[in-house]
């Protein structure tokens, strides 16, 4: 149903997305430093079942009115494209607010149940506005139009990012927790992180205004 070019494509676009840290990322690594292993892989785990139900409500709300109107679909697309470098910009502005003191806030709190830590992170997964815009306004640009069944082909696109997701968070956790001290007394990694991903958010943004649909 969906092209292995689409498919390919489309990986390649989520991981670039996924790799840059936001605030699913942080808190993942918030958790870890503050909890630990465990709590960190549910944590990660929470986060993407939170996102996938972005995808579930991106194929069943705007996915028929994205495939029946060009104008619908150009709308989303502009509007996601300028919030995409709106974030990318506010994370460079602010990339010297990004205190480790801040990430280390959750270490006086006590540990939470596993149920507790996935309902936590699905919560910061499906509020995260780098998920909602992507896709919102990236998902349905690699939907292939002519073959039908538009809803279905989002949910199943939708697993790839969901799937990078797991494996990128989780070694992310895994990483923070077996790194506390090293992350937890540097400011100024947090602050190089932060600049990156700004930048490549502003170029993610511009790529999806100038790129999908000619129909």
């Amino acid at each position: 149903m969906v092209s292995t070019d689409r498919f390919l494509a489309f990986a390649a676009m989520s991981l670039l997305v996924i790799v840059i840290p936001g605030p699913s990322v942080l808190f993942v690594i918030g958790r870890a430093l503050a909890h630990g292993r465990r709590t960190a892989v549910a944590t990660a785990l929470g986060n993407v079942v939170g996102s996938y139900l972005l995808v579930v409500a991106v194929a069943f709300g705007i996915g028929s009115l994205v495939e029946r109107s060009v104008t619908v679909y150009l709308a989303v697309k502009l509007a996601g494209a300028a919030y995409l470098v709106f974030l990318g910009v506010q994370a460079f502005r602010h990339r010297k607010e990004m205190k480790a003191s801040t990430i280390r806030t959750d270490a006086v709190a006590p540990p939470r149940g596993d149920l507790r830590t996935l309902l936590d992170g699905a919560l910061v997964g499906v509020t995260n506005p780098k998920g909602i815009v992507f896709f919102a306004a990236v998902l349905p640009q690699f939907v292939d139009h002519t073959a039908g069944h538009v809803p279905l082909q989002m949910l199943l696109l939708g697993l790839v990012p969901i799937s990078i997701g797991l494996v990128t968070d989780t070694l992310w956790g895994l990483t923070a927790s077996a790194a506390r001290a090293w992350f937890a007394r540097s400011d100024r990694r947090l602050s190089l992180i932060g600049g990156a991903g700004g930048f490549t958010m502003i170029g993610l943004g511009v790529t999806v205004a100038v790129t999908g649909r000619a129909d």
